[in-house]
């Protein structure tokens, strides 16, 4: 799933710097420009993609875990 992520992330990168609809004078729903609505979307991709990230390939750290169980054992060891 790491590389998953990695992956979309590049995707995001390339959307961004290709200057989609840069000079477009369209409006979406009669009062949104092109331009912007494209800088919402990846918005909100790059919102989910952080949501993938954290919650798949977000390293685990296994200290803070076994502090956790012995604090919830009462400091006895299983």
């Amino acid at each position: 799933m790491r590389y998953v992520v990695w992956g979309l992330l590049l995707i995001l990168v390339v959307l961004h710097q290709s200057g989609i609809a840069i000079d477009s004078t369209k409006l979406l729903f009669g009062f949104l420009p092109e331009g912007l609505a494209v800088h919402i979307g990846i918005s909100l991709a790059a919102g989910a993609t952080w949501l993938l990230a954290t919650l798949y390939a977000w390293p685990i750290d296994e200290s803070s875990e076994s502090e956790n169980a012995e604090s919830s054992n009462g400091g006895e060891r299983p």
